[in-house]
């Protein structure tokens, strides 16, 4: 049984889910996104980490005076750094988005979720059982119906850039 790895792969769902959830994609790439925090956003949380870090300092010399800097600024670092980790691929015959994959035979209509149409798109058309990807910092989105009976998830709905361009992947690659 195939399946595609929505919400499968968080419970462990078939055979060819729990073997290849946990693996990078390899092959021919066709589209490559990654879902990054954009630079504009890091001066504020950085500025407020070395406030937090400068009222634990507070003028003491030694240790005290720069740990408080070097572990409040690096973990606000990485936390933006890991926030913008995922990637939206087509490698050869499947869409990958993050660690979720799925077999571009189970791919159905696609739909660009423009940038203003995404409130309506998270929120009352939102399917409890859809798969979702959400970053707040990219506009756009893509909705993926799936033709999968087997799948508990009636659509894919996930943040991309270039929305028109992956969907235009999808159909080709799909059909």
């Amino acid at each position: 049984m195939t399946q595609s790895v929505g919400a499968a792969a968080a419970r462990g769902g078939a055979g060819e889910v729990n073997e290849r959830a946990g693996r990078r994609p390899d092959g021919k790439v066709h589209f490559e996104q990654r879902l990054a925090v954009p630079l504009t956003w890091f001066p504020l949380p950085l500025v407020g980490a070395a406030i937090m870090a400068a009222t634990v300092h507070r003028g003491y010399p030694g240790v005290r005076s720069w740990l408080p800097y070097v572990i409040t600024i690096g973990v606000v670092l990485a936390w933006l750094l890991w926030m913008g980790r995922v990637r939206v691929r087509v490698v050869d015959d499947e869409l990958w988005v993050g660690e979720a994959h799925l077999p571009l035979r189970f791919v159905g209509d696609v739909e660009v979720v423009p940038a203003a149409e995404k409130r309506r798109a998270l929120g009352p058309e939102l399917d409890p059982a859809a798969f979702l990807v959400h970053r707040g910092w990219v506009g756009p989105m893509l909705r993926v119906h799936l033709t999968d009976p087997d799948d508990p998830a009636p659509y894919w709905i996930f943040s991309v850039r270039d929305p028109e361009r992956l969907a235009q992947i999808l159909r080709e690659r799909a059909a």
